[in-house]
This record gives structure tokens, C-alpha cells and sequence, in this order.
């Protein structure tokens, strides 16, 4: 994914390139997050562009990836969003324990990533939530939950626009095409093309009209 992000940040739409291995559709996501658990959740949060979290001794496993952005410029504050990524079964409790490490990290927003559908509990915890209010005049959900299924749809996280405020990954150089250069090149005397009224297989010293006897 990330090969993918520094492509895509260097070239454009320009660039061409084949995914191998990676889930197309849910049933691949599912079989993912059962055979490797770990590698689903490396996915997950590349489909939102989140950089994972290293997973240290004692660290809180509450935070599987986190997104940084800036909405206050360009000397303004860092500001992120902590995710957690599910591949089994949820309940209210995961979010509840999300809240609490949104609000002890001081992030401005909390995403819970799932693979399986969430309960109606579960909806109704994240919709009680608060609202982060960017700058841009823009409001988003402080506490929410987005499903494979919903990812695959194309939804992602709402936020204030990344596309001037990412600040997960250092960005590749942007490539630069070399214009194209016509260099003349200069005809040799012999090298004269024949006019519209010339036989280009005549004798030019003979003179118009001659032929070799």
C-alpha cells in the first residue's frame, strides 16, 4: 500500500500497475481476516490511508492505525484520527473503549473499521457522539464506524478534505515529464526532395525531358 501511495503521489493517474494478492471484493477481505487477522488490518487501513500503529510491549492495543492531517494551514497544529480495526466480532464495548482513547489522545476524531456489520447499538453509540469542527466551516463525527463492505462502496472517513492536508506519509516527488525536442536536421545537396512536376528518377544535368538511351 504503501508503494502504492508514493506511485500514485509521484506520477498521477499517468501511472499504470497491477495489485497482486490484494482482497477485490468482500468475500476476499473476509477470507484475509480470517487466514492472517494482522495483514487485515495492515489492509484496512491502507484503504483509508492510515499508517499502522507498531504494536510494542505494553503498548495500548486500543490504536491500530493513525491519520494525521492539518486544516489551519499551512504553520498550523497536526491534528489525527485513531482507528481501530476489528476482524471478528464487535460490540457497543469497542466503541465505548474507542471514545475513551479518542478523548485521552486528545484526537479530533475515532474510526472503528469492521468487517462484519455493526448492531444497531453500535450505530446508535457512534451517532450520540460529539462533532469535530474543522475550520473549513466543515463538521464531522468525533466517534465513527465504517464496514468492509462500505469501504468496497467507495465510503471513507469523514473529515476535512485531504487533499492538501494528508500528513500520514512523506509524499514522493512529483515526476516531471521532459517536453519533446525537434532537432532539424540538415539536408545534404543531394538530399533535395523533387518538386510536384519533377521525375525524381531524372538526370538534373540532362535537363527536362532527356532520357537515358
Amino acid at each position: 500500500m504503501v508503494i502504492k501511495r508514493r506511485l500514485l503521489g509521484a506520477f498521477g493517474d499517468e501511472v499504470t500497475y497491477e495489485e497482486h494478492g490484494s482482497p477485490e471484493a468482500v468475500p476476499d477481505a473476509a477470507a484475509l481476516a480470517h487466514n492472517n487477522p494482522y495483514e487485515f488490518q495492515w489492509w484496512a487501513l491502507g484503504q483509508v490511508g492510515a499508517c499502522a500503529v507498531e504494536q510494542k510491549k505494553g503498548a495500548d492495543r486500543g490504536i491500530d492505525g493513525r491519520l494525521y492531517f492539518h486544516d489551519e494551514g499551512k504553520d498550523g497544529k497536526t491534528k489525527q484520527i485513531i482507528l481501530s480495526v476489528k476482524s471478528g466480532n464487535t460490540n457497543v464495548a469497542h466503541l465505548r473503549d474507542l471514545r475513551g482513547v479518542l478523548d485521552r489522545e486528545k484526537a479530533e476524531i475515532g474510526v472503528l473499521i469492521t468487517m462484519r456489520e455493526p448492531s444497531q447499538p453500535m450505530r446508535k453509540e457512534a451517532a450520540s457522539g460529539e462533532f469535530y469542527d474543522s475550520p473549513w466551516g466543515t463538521t464531522h463525527p468525533r466517534l465513527q464506524i465504517l464496514t468492509v463492505a462500505e469501504l468496497f462502496a467507495g465510503k471513507r472517513i469523514d473529515m476535512p478534505s485531504i487533499r492538501h492536508t494528508n500528513r500520514t506519509f512523506k509524499k514522493a516527488p512529483r515526476a516531471k515529464r521532459e517536453a519533446a525536442k525537434n532537432v532539424p536536421l540538415p539536408l545534404q545537396p543531394d538530399d533535395r526532395l523533387p518538386t510536384l512536376n519533377e521525375n525524381p528518377n531524372e538526370d538534373p544535368e540532362a535537363g527536362p525531358g532527356s532520357t537515358e538511351s
